[in-house]
């Protein structure tokens, strides 16, 4: 690898489909492209409320072309989404505070099981449709991903902790000061500058301002 990487930095939450299609692609590329990727799991929900953005699916319009748009691009970039009849309630009806703690002690402590968790939720809430807000099932995903029960164990502990609380909340802060509106939002840092980009469909742009 060249020296001087462009650090990128990936801030997501498990409850944006979205989300996972550009960490899938970020994955595969950081072996390609001359980047130091970083994975910033943040809170969606708290980025909506500070933005006063709305869920895109609140416009039936909107909603209606998103199902087939997700579809597409999980075919296309090849990541198993599957989306359930009621996908929208379940995003609205699901509680993944917990899940996004549960990542950010990881992050803190174990920062090698990031990306192999962040999937595991994903795969879990995205492709088989499960809950990813109780304790057992984040255990489970936990399990999926490679760590033993104990650490597993230790990590929910630390969720209540304000070590991990406020470190969620510092980074999505982070990712709103970039200019975050929702997620998934991509920063490069390149020329002394961060530039944001925002969702999964803008990859290209940012091989382009990059040198890629």
């Amino acid at each position: 690898r060249k020296l001087g990487r462009t650090v990128v930095e990936l801030f997501y939450d498990v409850v944006s489909p979205y989300s996972w299609l550009a960490f899938e692609v970020l994955c595969r590329y950081q072996h390609v492209w001359n980047v130091d990727l970083r994975f910033r799991p943040a809170f969606l929900g708290g980025i909506m409320h500070a933005t006063g953005n709305k869920p895109p699916a609140m416009l039936p319009k909107r909603a209606e072309y998103l199902l087939k748009d997700i579809i597409r691009m999980a075919k296309y970039y090849q990541v198993p989404v599957q989306l359930s009849d009621n996908v929208f309630q379940r995003i609205m009806g699901t509680s993944n505070l917990g899940a996004m703690r549960f990542i950010t002690a990881v992050d803190i402590t174990q920062p090698e099981y990031l990306e192999p968790l962040s999937r595991e939720f994903w795969i879990r809430f995205w492709s088989q449709h499960e809950d990813i807000s109780q304790p057992e099932n984040i255990l489970t995903v936990a399990g999926h991903a490679g760590l033993s029960s104990e650490l597993a164990q230790k990590l929910l502990e630390m969720i209540s902790s304000p070590a991990v609380k406020n470190r969620l909340k510092d980074t999505t802060e982070e990712a709103i000061k970039y200019g975050a509106f929702g997620m998934p939002a991509v920063v490069a840092h390149f020329n002394e500058k961060p530039h944001l980009f925002f969702g999964c469909d803008r990859l290209e742009l940012l091989a382009s301002v990059i040198g890629e």
